[in-house]
């Protein structure tokens, strides 16, 4: 039994603003926007969590030592002052 012709245009006007509809919810979920924002408070929430204070007061103590050892090396490696070496060559002759 064939289809009526008003009906198929239904269904394809009704799969048309069903596809619009995921279409818009994949641009919304994926919007640059919404995700630096949506990052940016999961960042902050866990930054004032018990864990997150100890993750930022790490990385302080370790940055802190990385700072604190390039500082004694560079003393340490610093060239001190030196007389220059004077290299002497012994030469030789030749009788004639």
């Amino acid at each position: 039994m064939p289809r009526d012709p008003r009906q198929i245009q239904l269904e394809i006007d009704s799969a048309r603003e069903s596809l619009a509809a995921t279409l818009d919810q994949l641009a919304y979920r994926s919007s640059p926007t919404r995700l630096k924002a949506q990052g940016r408070d999961a960042v902050q929430r866990f930054l004032q969590t018990p864990a997150g204070q100890a993750t930022v007061g790490a990385v302080g103590l370790l940055v802190t030592l990385v700072v604190v050892q390039k500082v004694r090396h560079r003393k340490a490696d610093s060239p001190k002052k030196r007389e220059p070496e004077v290299v002497v060559e012994k030469v030789r002759y030749r009788k004639r």
